[in-house]
């Protein structure tokens, strides 16, 4: 029982001294997070790939970068942290481009528009029975 635990010691010990560095997205180095203005699709694509996600209602392309190291089981340092967001018109021709540092999350506001609640505006026994008895476009007999 002994030199179980003593080979499970020395194997933790082992792997906490090795680093590794993992990316995650796509691969950028400092040149290509100088130059991202693209002026259309076809040159975002090429250069930078397909996106990790495109809207499909607004005709944004979603792109993520980040690169971390992992020092230790415990410690993981993440050295970068991108989601690059670009709107692209009916001409295929990128019109906004915004950088948007996931590290800096703390930084990011929240916006205070709210969809509206018709139950919350609607009255306890409307919410209980719904629309028992009310037919939409019948006219009533006295």
């Amino acid at each position: 029982m002994y030199k179980i635990f003593i080979y499970i010691c020395v194997f933790f010990i082992l792997a906490n001294c090795s680093n590794k560095t993992s990316y995650s997205g796509i691969i950028l180095n400092q040149e290509g997070l100088q130059d991202i203005n693209f002026k259309n699709k076809e040159i975002l694509i090429s250069k930078l790939g397909y996106p990790s996600y495109i809207d499909p209602i607004e005709n944004k392309f979603f792109y993520f970068s980040e690169k971390s190291k992992k020092k230790s089981i415990f410690r993981k340092e993440i050295e970068y942290s991108y989601i690059f967001v670009f709107k692209i018109d009916k001409n295929e021709q990128i019109v906004n481009s915004k950088v948007f540092d996931v590290k800096d999350i703390k930084k990011i506001k929240f916006t205070k528009d709210k969809t509206s609640n018709e139950l919350i505006q609607r009255g306890l026994l409307e919410k209980v029975f719904g629309g028992v008895g009310a037919q939409q476009g019948l006219p009533t007999t006295p």
